[in-house]
């Protein structure tokens, strides 16, 4: 999430802005994207660690349920009523236009289908490389969880590198779409499948975020809500985005 949001959409922000000033997009998303994900993080990560370990089985089922349930909405309406939502064509909300031409069929079943191989695939690559990349600092005395963020970078990197070409060309709703979409997708969808793990193997899921974590992510919540409030993204809101990463970063470094 850090990644994402301070990473991504705060370098976005911060070229597009220098380039083409205030650029605009549609601030329901942003809304729709900020609640949503301070709610799963709430509910999925912050809650757990107050709840007694007698009652955690009963606790991860119901989160569980509550992040799927959250997300099918989400998806529903994202697609359907709300589409307009995550696009430019805000006035147009209520107008049902009939499409010209009929769509082109899809094939459901194949889109799945290769949508659960190319995560597959990227899980497995990102596994081997995160070995690779231990055993290659391994003797730099640098932190674990420099890895992390090295793999994650590399992952995101196709997210990286369209969401800077959308904020050039002035399509800043793209890149709000990239960037909170990827954070709720990680918090909504990562932590139900490593609650369910924790369920068959007996073991608690514990997120283990230190305290300056924790302030981190709330913080990087409280400015995106903020500054993703009025439609309009300029240089200044990009620079306070990419201050945080930078701060994460470096607490990383040290450990923190």
């Amino acid at each position: 999430m850090m990644l994402d949001i301070n990473g991504i959409l705060g370098l976005a922000a911060l070229m597009g802005g220098i380039k083409h000033g205030e650029q605009s997009y549609n601030d329901d998303s942003a809304r729709s994207y900020s609640v949503m994900i301070l709610t799963a993080m709430g509910v999925s990560m912050v809650v757990p660690e107050f709840i007694p370990e007698a009652n955690w089985k009963i606790y991860s089922g119901f989160t569980i349920g509550a992040m799927v349930v959250l997300y099918a909405l989400f998806l529903r309406m994202q697609v359907g009523p709300h589409s307009y939502f995550f696009s430019y064509s805000y006035p147009e909300k209520r107008r049902r236009k009939v499409p010209e031409e009929e769509p082109a069929p899809v094939n459901l079943a194949l889109s799945i289908g290769t949508l659960v191989f190319g995560v597959v695939v990227i899980g497995a690559l990102a596994e081997v490389m995160s070995k690779t990349l231990d055993l290659g600092l391994e003797g730099t005395g640098a932190p674990p969880v420099i890895t992390a963020i090295l793999v994650a970078a590399i992952s995101a990197a196709p997210e990286i590198l369209t969401a800077l070409r959308a904020a050039l060309a002035n399509r800043m709703q793209s890149v709000v779409n990239i960037a909170m979409g990827a954070s709720l997708s990680t918090v909504i969808l990562t932590v139900p499948v490593m609650e369910a793990m924790a369920l068959y193997t007996g073991q608690p899921f514990q997120m283990a975020m230190t305290p300056v974590q924790t302030v981190m992510i709330f913080l990087t919540l409280i400015v995106s809500a903020i500054n993703l409030n009025d439609g309009e993204t300029n240089a200044i809101e990009g620079m306070t985005h990419f201050v945080l990463f930078a701060t994460f970063i470096m607490l990383s470094l040290l450990g923190l």
